[in-house]
């Protein structure tokens, strides 16, 4: 399993606006000139994350994104799963949502067992948490 660049970026942009919240709208010029992103980039990842409510948005000269919700609110798993959908190394079910196989190949267990040690970790490390590890390393850059 890869995470792409969207997922990865998604994060960092999520995580630039926690650490970088005075409760005024942050311009996604500044962040990817933080990120050294692609403005064009960040504007097609902002999109995704915008229409999910994560994130509020005000246009014009003062314009820019904020959190909806406090840093908390958000787990690195809901982040990476809305641009990259289930974090799994290998499809576990069907459109039914069975994979037919399933109970014949012993196999499914550890491909069961991977995906849920990563939902584990990603589902149980926040943003705020992210910002403390990010103070605690004396704000130096940070890379997902």
């Amino acid at each position: 399993m890869k995470i792409s660049t969207k997922g990865r970026y998604a994060l960092r942009l999520m995580l630039d606006l926690a650490i970088n919240n005075t409760g005024e709208y942050i311009p996604i010029k500044r962040i990817a000139e933080r990120q050294e992103i692609s403005e064009k980039y960040l504007e097609q990842i902002i999109t995704h994350i915008s229409r999910a409510g994560f994130v509020r948005s005000v246009r014009g000269s003062q314009g820019g994104y904020q959190l909806a919700s406090p840093p908390e609110n958000y787990t690195v798993g809901m982040i990476v799963r809305l641009l990259e959908g289930e974090l799994s190394p290998v499809i576990l079910s069907d459109e039914a949502g069975v994979y037919e196989q399933a109970d014949r190949h012993v196999t499914a267990d550890v491909w069961q067992e991977i995906k849920d040690a990563i939902d584990q970790v990603v589902d149980n490390i926040t943003l705020a948490e992210l910002v403390r590890r990010y103070h605690e390393k004396g704000n130096c850059e940070y890379y997902i």
